[in-house]
């Protein structure tokens, strides 16, 4: 299936738009072009251990061998291939390719950091230790969590991930292959039409604005090309709202009404018959079994098992099981010695790799100075960005904050309008802003 050109979509008032961005120096501050002023590392001897070497811990590893001198800092991370997850709704709309996606962890490892490509298999917080899937147990006289958060396709029963491409299945979650698979599976949905499911689950999810892109984006293809016509799209909400923040949310509404997408309230999936095509739903009313020609499969998600299980996580409450620290200081409120850094937190928002760029520097500046023998004095403030994909060539640049107040970086677009600058910051800004918050560049 042909994309439409976004340059296409590009008109002369988007233009002036552009010029605007530039003379207000939007461009380098959102790249990252120059590094921060550096004050003068800090002398210490700290063991300093992260458990993660995703977004989070790349970026926090860069942040301490910047701010540290003689540090002793160690990143636990298993894979050796880095993935840029907010690039994997573009595969999915058939805008990426794979290898756009794909770099190599050790091109991001900080010199003076060291890092051991291993896996946690117990956190030991009272012994200040951690356990590792070589056997081996690893002091520390800090730890940062940036492990990221579990995908439990096995949670919704008959799907698993070799099923994404195939039976009208698609989960731009799994990965570049399956987002790939993703747009395979809906480029034949998008060309015979029928019936097009979509919703989250009930659990907290990292990039929320996902499902929303992917159903606005099936929407979209097949407008282009004249076939939305032969399509029923439905949005299953997992509760009674299709996003967090109401504002936002009432925007969605608003766009999905015009463009004819049905919303279902309370609809949790709990099972899929790939041979069947059918989906079942938890609702307040029981359960519901609807038919699919193609299904957007969101998975539940958790800290992964190793964190659930150990004494850092929430015992009770709202973010039961994810990583219990305090919302501001981003330091556990039980284990002073220990911070958390992205998706695996128990806070109310920030699972986006925009939120990491924002808690990076709180939780590490808070560090270093508790290793200065100080007391945290940063704040992270609940920052997360949704770039809301609505179409090839346009977007909303949706961001928000722990009290669902709208914090537009770019003051001249409006966050709840679609724009086509929204979509180039999206498809061409966002990726070196993310490569130069691995480096601590910004």
């Amino acid at each position: 299936m042909e994309q439409p050109s976004a340059i296409s979509r590009i008109n002369a008032a988007s233009r002036r738009d552009i010029i605007k961005l530039l003379l207000a120096g939007g461009m380098a501050a959102a790249v990252g072009s120059a590094p921060p002023a550096r004050a003068a590392a800090l002398r210490t001897g700290a063991r300093i251990v992260i458990v993660g070497g995703g977004a989070a811990g790349l970026t926090a590893a860069s942040r301490l061998a910047r701010q540290l001198d003689g540090a002793n800092i160690l990143m636990i991370e298993p894979s050796g291939a880095h993935i840029y997850q907010p690039g994997l709704t573009l595969v999915g709309a058939g805008v990426w390719q794979i290898g756009q996606l794909l770099e190599r962890t050790e091109r991001f490892v900080a010199a003076g950091v060291r890092w051991l490509q291993a896996s946690v298999t117990a956190f030991e917080p009272e012994n200040n230790r951690i356990v590792l899937s070589t056997g081996a147990r690893e002091s520390y006289d800090f730890l940062i969590v940036a492990t990221g958060c579990t995908l439990n396709y096995d949670g919704i029963a008959g799907m698993e991930t070799a099923l994404i491409g195939r039976e009208g299945i698609g989960s731009i979650y799994a990965g570049p292959d399956a987002a790939r698979a993703t747009y395979s599976a809906m480029a034949a949905f998008v060309e015979k039409g029928g019936i097009g499911l979509f919703g989250r689950p009930a659990t907290d999810i990292k990039c929320a604005g996902a499902p929303l892109k992917m159903t606005l984006i099936a929407d979209d293809l097949m407008t282009t090309a004249g076939t939305r016509g032969k399509a029923k799209l439905i949005y299953n909400a997992h509760d009674a709202n299709v996003f967090s923040v109401p504002l936002v949310a009432r925007k969605v509404e608003d766009l999905f009404a015009a463009r004819g997408i049905a919303i279902n309230r309370a609809h949790v999936l709990t099972a899929i018959d790939p041979v069947g095509r059918r989906a079942t739903y938890r609702t307040p009313g029981g359960e519901v079994t609807m038919d699919y020609d193609f299904i957007h499969v969101v998975p539940p998600m958790s800290a992964p098992r190793v964190l659930v299980e150990s004494a850092l996580a929430w015992q009770d409450g709202a973010f039961k099981g994810w990583l219990e620290v305090d919302r501001a200081t981003l330091r556990h409120r039980r284990y002073p010695n220990v911070f958390g850094i992205g998706d695996v937190n128990g806070v109310p928002k920030g699972k986006t790799a925009a939120s990491v760029k924002w808690q990076a520097p709180v939780a590490i500046d808070n560090l270093v100075r508790i290793i200065a023998g100080g007391e945290p004095t940063e704040s992270y403030n609940g920052y997360t960005s949704c770039p809301l994909v609505t179409g090839i060539g346009k977007a909303m640049l949706v961001e928000f904050d722990y009290e669902n107040r709208l914090v537009p970086s770019f003051p001249f677009i409006d966050p709840l309008t679609e724009h086509w600058l929204a979509w180039v910051i999206e498809e061409k800004m966002l990726q070196p802003t993310y490569m130069a918050m691995l480096r601590g560049r910004t």
